[in-house]
């Protein structure tokens, strides 16, 4: 029996979709390649090449959320008091959280 011999595989003898689909493919990898490039030279992502600026962005963050951290323990702490303060007046409890207002304003 003879055998079947496939045709050529030359890129001149590629049918039509093979080319339609070898060029979305390069489209495809020259996108990502363009989004790779704008990505690499974002603002962020250069920082982290320097030494310097990483420490400096580490240390504005830790800043920042040291400072969100206590004015919300503030305010938090606060509006517990307002609400004890408030409660003061019942008779079972009272004198438990008159006895906690006083030690916090200690």
């Amino acid at each position: 029996m003879p055998q079947e011999s496939s045709p050529p595989t030359s890129p001149e003898h590629q049918p039509p979709q093979s080319d339609r689909l070898l060029r979305d493919i390069l489209q495809s990898a020259q996108a990502t390649e363009h989004q790779l490039q704008r990505l690499n030279s974002h603002k962020l992502i250069t920082a982290y090449n320097s030494t310097s600026q990483l420490l400096t962005i580490q240390f504005m963050k830790g800043a920042a959320f040291g400072l969100g951290s206590v004015i919300g323990a503030t305010v938090f702490v606060s509006l517990i008091i307002y609400l004890l303060s408030q409660v003061a007046f019942l008779p079972i409890i009272g004198e438990w959280i008159k006895i906690i207002l006083e030690e916090i304003h200690k």
